[in-house]
């Protein structure tokens, strides 16, 4: 899902996602995480961005992200593919695309389910059987979510907002799993006709 070029203005919250061509793994050791990490914090600084949540996968990666400015929240994720696909290729010796399409981006246009992408972002290393908990998971901001790390990508507002403190949080968390099979989450925020998209 991609948005309209209107649709990218100042407070506007976005669900940015995309995934490596097929059989491709986008981050192959940790020094490819550090990379793409590093690279995004100054970008969300050059164009006034706020990270609630992320994760980074071994073939896609996840972001709630609020663009803060009136510069388009895409142009922080062009600059970052584009400088992590020339580290790639130059450090693995190969040539081309690293994704099998354009950024996808998702406006969120009911506070109501911000909560919710966030809980489906960092249960996603457990749904992919990566860890058995998303805290053993340092390529998110889960971390930073349940107070245990300090982190410049990520701010606290909708933990503020809709939680007493931390481990309220991290409550929440472990009843996930069972509410995501329920609801189906993952196919609400991936479902065009989704009210969470205000379409």
């Amino acid at each position: 899902m991609r948005c309209k070029k209107e649709e990218f203005v100042k407070c506007s919250y976005f669900h940015i996602y995309n995934r490596s061509l097929d059989g491709l793994q986008l981050f192959l050791d940790e020094s490819d995480y550090n990379y793409f990490l590093k690279k995004l914090i100054p970008k969300t600084i050059e164009f006034p961005a706020s990270v609630f949540a992320y994760c980074l996968m071994p073939n896609h990666f996840h972001f709630l992200i609020r663009q803060n400015s009136d510069t388009p929240i895409y142009r922080i994720f062009n600059d970052v593919n584009n400088s992590y696909v020339s580290h790639y290729n130059f450090k693995y010796k190969r040539k081309g695309s690293l994704y099998q399409g354009d950024l996808q981006h998702k406006r969120i246009k009911d506070d109501k389910y911000l909560v919710g992408i966030c809980q489906y972002i960092h249960y996603n290393p457990v749904k992919a059987n990566l860890v058995d908990k998303p805290e053993d998971w340092e390529y998110s901001n889960y971390l930073e979510w349940i107070g245990l790390r300090n982190n410049r990508l990520f701010d606290d507002e909708l933990l503020r907002a809709y939680f007493s403190d931390n481990e309220s949080y991290k409550k929440q968390i472990k009843e996930y799993e069972s509410y995501a099979k329920e609801v189906q989450l993952s196919k609400i925020l991936f479902n065009p006709s989704d009210s969470s998209s205000g379409e």
